[in-house]
């Protein structure tokens, strides 16, 4: 299987920040990775190679190098499983006449008109009564079917659509799925419809917690096939290229670490995500595994090197002015190198130059991106997860298109290129 096909398939299952780490753990089980518990000791082995989920929607895995020694350093290469989207509300039935919808929230920064008309699924978990008040039940569930839908307004009734609208999430952004009939009782479809797909009592679900995704099925396009259009590209790219890059390195002389976090998308400040304690208390367990000292993980943590991968903007030809004059980065030209430097990207000029070397030394394809003067751009985990370990950082990606929309659009040569860098890193 060939980058593109890998990444069309990994989209079609990683539907949700909790399926996508279920996939993520399957494909390390597959290479021999073994499972720990995050708050359970640990025995650990040279030349093994293991992995921790957190919360469910969080996972780190390593590899311990066979030749490791007391001066040890960290290889780690961190991405995001969240992505911008609606997230459905407790009690969400909202009846309108006979129309059944569902009440929604954004979630992250979500371009909204273009969820609009498309055809649109539900992925997530459901915690269910148990006999242990502190260990509740989770199933989880992808639908995998077009369940919902966000109808627009006839241009015969805007006719400033095409100037452009604002949409409200309260009003604008509820999905319809589906219309009232003398079975269904108002007040609890949709919790009647998650029981009867769980096969639960409906009394016994005491949360929920549901992404709507957009249903459409990844693919390959352009006359000479050069682009993948796709959902979730932000960041599955970079979640398949940490795995593949941990599961085919070979460097025995270093700890590999990949750190996929959740909640990028809205600020990193949670339990599972990049900004918090939660890698330090990882490799403090994984040096008292080792029996290595405290102060040996600090000296470890100095001498380190860490890649944030994230999406980048790419060229836009209809938008050229939108860009940096002398700083464009274009789909199908390699791995981008993003810089700022107000340090909403982690621009260490020691690391980009670390970077610059591994592609040249592989024949990895790369370009650096830096923002509009005047255009305050976006940020990622790079900045904040390094603030927590000061380690050389640089934050990278592929290049797209489309960023945040329910469809977004890369070039078909790019994911190999950040698959190669994320092993080259790892080995070298």
């Amino acid at each position: 299987m060939n980058a593109n096909e890998q990444l069309l398939s990994f989209l079609d299952s990683a539907t949700s920040p909790f399926h996508a780490i279920m996939k993520s753990a399957s494909m390390l089980e597959e290479k021999s990775f073994e499972k720990l518990e995050i708050g359970k000791p640990w025995t650990l082995k040279k030349g093994g190679n293991y992995y921790v989920t957190l919360y469910d929607s969080t996972l780190f895995a390593f590899h311990i190098g066979k030749n490791i020694k007391e001066n040890v350093t960290f290889r780690i290469a961190s991405s995001h499983t969240d992505h911008p989207c609606l997230r459905i509300k407790p009690h969400p039935e909202y009846s309108e006449k006979n129309y059944l919808r569902v009440n929604v929230e954004t979630y992250g920064g979500l371009a909204r008109s273009y969820w609009l008309d498309r055809p649109l699924s539900v992925a997530g978990k459901v915690a269910l009564k148990s006999e242990t008040i502190f260990e509740p039940e989770i199933r989880f569930i992808d639908f995998k079917r077009p369940l919902l839908t966000i109808p627009s307004l006839a241009i015969h009734m805007n006719r400033d659509t095409n100037k452009g609208i604002e949409l409200n999430p309260q009003s604008d952004m509820l999905p319809l799925i589906g219309m009232m009939n003398e079975t269904l009782n108002k007040n609890d479809y949709f919790l009647s419809f998650i029981a009867n797909e769980l096969k639960v009592k409906k009394e016994d679900i005491l949360d929920f917690d549901f992404y709507v995704y957009n249903q459409e099925s990844a693919c390959i396009l352009g006359m000479n096939e050069d682009f993948i259009s796709a959902p979730r590209l932000d960041n599955m790219t970079s979640v398949l290229a940490c795995l593949n890059g941990i599961v085919n390195a070979s460097n025995e002389s270093v700890i590999q670490i990949i750190a996929l976090y959740d909640n990028e998308e809205i600020g990193s400040r949670t339990k599972q995500g990049a900004d918090s304690v939660i890698t330090n208390i990882l490799l403090q367990k994984i040096f008292d595994a080792l029996s290595m000292t405290t102060v040996q993980l600090y000296d470890s943590i100095m001498n380190s090197c860490m890649i944030s991968i994230d999406v980048a903007h790419g060229y836009h030809p209809n938008n050229p002015s939108k860009n940096d004059p002398t700083n464009v980065t274009q789909l199908n030209g390699g791995v981008v190198l993003k810089l700022n430097s107000s340090q909403k990207y982690a621009t260490d000029t020691q690391a980009t130059a670390i970077i610059q070397q591994l592609c040249e030394s592989y024949q990895i394809p790369y370009q650096k991106y830096v923002n509009r003067s005047d255009m305050p751009g976006g940020s990622t985990l790079g900045s904040l997860s390094s603030s927590w370990l000061p380690m050389k950082t640089i934050d990278l990606g592929v290049p797209l298109l489309a960023m945040h929309s329910a469809r977004e659009l890369m070039g078909a040569k790019d994911q190999d290129s950040i698959n190669r860098l994320v092993t080259a890193f790892f080995t070298a």
